[in-house]
């Protein structure tokens, strides 16, 4: 790209071609050539933007984190309407259909990442605990709506719900699961809960 032309959304433009990048070939080739090549732009750019590259993938994390939130907020309007189990499956095929695998992937691959990631957000995995928060607060909900068992243990329910379906989608290369076998996850997990 020459210099001296304006790149409009820079920040969305990286973040894109870094989702792009991480789809497609992983963690371990997510350089910061990678994401400027991906988005049509100088090497210089990003690091104009940001403090290096950790603190880029920060943001991507975080601003990835912030659609999750979106997600959740989309899953909670849902409560007293539908199946409880068809709202989870569709919520849950939604958050893992999406980037949030590959986001936990390269969390756990880069110890630079996790270090400062601790800074704004002190426990748990990024994005799955973000999930099992937006569960727990769908399953609150409900459990106040009476379509959850009042003794319900949403704490543990929750994130067992997100570990298990993660397992499901964990494999980047295989064929991601239908929603009939997350279905089937989640009726599983919440038998004595509904």
């Amino acid at each position: 790209m020459p210099t001296g032309v304006a790149i409009r959304d820079v920040r969305d433009q990286l973040f894109d071609a870094a989702e792009r990048v991480l789809l497609r070939d992983g963690p371990s080739a997510l350089t910061s050539r990678a994401v400027t090549a991906d988005a049509g732009c100088a090497k210089g750019v990003l690091h104009r933007h940001f403090a290096d590259f950790d603190a880029f993938l920060a943001e991507l994390v975080l601003d990835r984190i912030a659609r999750i939130d979106e997600q959740a907020a989309a899953l909670r309007k849902t409560a007293g309407t539908g199946n409880v189990a068809d709202n989870l499956t569709r919520a849950l095929m939604d958050l893992f259909g999406s980037v949030a695998v590959a986001i936990v992937s390269l969390v756990t691959s880069r110890d630079d990442l996790r270090a400062r990631l601790r800074a704004a957000r002190p426990t748990g995995v990024p994005v799955l605990s973000d999930a099992a928060t937006a569960i727990s607060c769908y399953l609150t909900a409900e459990r106040e709506l009476g379509r959850v068992t009042t003794d319900a243990d949403i704490d543990t329910v929750a994130p067992t719900l997100i570990g298990a379906v993660h397992m499901l989608f964990a494999d980047r290369q295989g064929t991601p699961p239908d929603a009939g076998a997350v279905r089937k996850v989640v009726t599983a997990v919440i038998a004595g809960v509904e």
